[in-house]
């Protein structure tokens, strides 16, 4: 179903498509490894697998040219759309992973005091494999040198200019997840 969904979305003839695959799949690698190397998180690793490989499925929709994104909405609100094809598309079960990984997860707090165009609720990863997700997506961008691995004093440098609460959040993962 998931393969179904990228191709409805990401024509194969998209640099997009090349991306978001690309991304989705050292999110996911990475993510896969936690469990392995923490086995009494008792993480569900095939939920893993198919959140990691959805979790920024709302890109396409989003004003991002320079990864060959031309829709309307700003790019922080990918997470929010993705949830949205999520459900139109029966998973359900996955749209919580697109619409929690943003970020190192945005409070209610978070979202008003920045002022974010996005819906006024809690948007921080709950379950282990959301947070498992969220964490692997940080060390991952989507530029020109996406395959390499962002340190952790990189991730940290990121999320600081969106406030220290992104920064606590991430330590705390850090803490269960290295």
């Amino acid at each position: 179903m998931i393969e179904i969904l990228i191709d409805k979305y990401y024509p194969k003839h998209r640099k997009v498509r090349s991306i978001l695959l690309c991304h989705s799949n050292l999110v996911r690698d990475k993510s896969l490894l936690i469990p392995q190397n923490h086995p009494e998180l008792s993480a569900n690793v095939h939920l893993l697998n198919d959140g990691a490989m959805v979790h920024d499925i709302g890109i396409v929709f989003t004003n991002a040219p320079g990864i060959d994104c031309f829709g309307d909405a700003p790019y922080i609100c990918h997470g929010i759309l993705g949830r949205k094809v999520l459900e139109e598309n029966g998973l359900e079960h996955l749209s919580l992973f697109a619409e929690r990984h943003t970020g190192a997860g945005l409070s209610l707090h978070e979202i008003k005091q920045q002022e974010l165009p996005l819906p006024a609720r809690d948007m921080v990863p709950v379950s282990i494999e959301e947070q498992i997700v969220c964490f692997a997506d940080k060390f991952f961008s989507k530029g020109a040198d996406m395959e390499r691995e962002k340190s952790l004093s990189q991730v940290r440098r990121e999320l600081a200019r969106h406030g220290i609460e992104q920064v606590k959040r991430f330590d705390r993962w850090c803490e269960i997840f290295l």
